[in-house]
């Protein structure tokens, strides 16, 4: 079972902002820069982000349902800031149990199986030129 909404909520108005000051450079965190698929808003979502073959895995802590991934899929297309690169997201891929879990460490894949994390999104990443 993800995350309860209610630390969600907590999260998305306290340590969403604090976790978002240190994102941009500190590993495994990145922040996801996508943009609203009705209001047009420009939103910025920390994360944590694993390297991948494709690009970059995130675990769906809060479920499949988080309004970054419906708007990236929407969309096609994000930015993300990983340890000071900018990176171009694309194509999106919903994954589900083993199949997104061997993407990330092996710690980390232990700590999400006692949370019950079972979804995971990879995407398509390209650095983007200065």
């Amino acid at each position: 079972m993800p995350i309860p909404l209610r630390v969600a909520r907590f999260n998305r108005r306290v340590t969403n902002p604090v976790l978002g000051s240190i994102s941009d450079r500190v590993w495994p965190l990145a922040t996801l820069h996508h943009v609203g698929r009705s209001s047009g808003r420009r939103y910025r979502t920390p994360v944590f982000a694993f390297t991948t073959a494709r690009g970059v895995v995130v675990a769906l802590t809060y479920g499949t349902q988080v309004q970054w991934l419906r708007n990236l899929e929407a969309d096609d297309e994000a930015r993300m800031v990983r340890r000071g690169r900018v990176l171009a997201l694309s194509h999106p891929v919903r994954l589900h149990g083993d199949e997104g879990a061997r993407l990330v460490p092996t710690v980390v894949r232990v700590g999400l199986r006692v949370m019950r994390v079972d979804d995971f999104v990879e995407v398509s990443a390209v650095p983007v030129r200065p």
